[in-house]
């Protein structure tokens, strides 16, 4: 299994932005599509935004995630990023990034995430 360091969570006020990155080691996030995953209090995971391997194909959980998220990998870097723009209180949770669960497994361990807090 790889290995991921999830980063850039925060407090932010609403409607605020933060930057996430997942740094992956001990394999290549160019094998898989990946996807960024959140966890808000007494709910479900849920996923956010998925990508292909190639950055080709990208979908959104929701009409509001799309026009406020922007997933992005850096192949070279071995990183994928979640730039997160007009946060809502609705967007606190805990977040994850992890193979696309739509391939059939998890090809990383699930580290401890980066919680993210935003304030009304």
């Amino acid at each position: 299994q790889g290995q991921l360091d999830v980063s850039g969570g925060g407090l932010v006020q609403a409607g605020g932005s933060l930057r996430l990155s997942c740094a992956a080691s001990g394999r290549n996030i160019s094998d898989y599509n990946m996807a960024w995953y959140r966890q808000a209090p007494g709910k479900e995971c849920e996923i956010v935004a998925s990508i292909s391997w190639s950055g080709a194909n990208i979908n959104y959980a929701t009409y509001s995630v799309k026009h406020r998220f922007t997933i992005i990998r850096d192949n070279d870097k071995n990183t994928l990023y979640l730039q997160m723009n007009s946060l809502e209180p609705e967007d606190t949770a805990m977040y994850y990034c992890n193979s696309d669960q739509h391939s059939g497994a998890y090809y990383f361990d699930w580290g401890p995430g980066t919680q993210v807090t935003v304030s009304s």
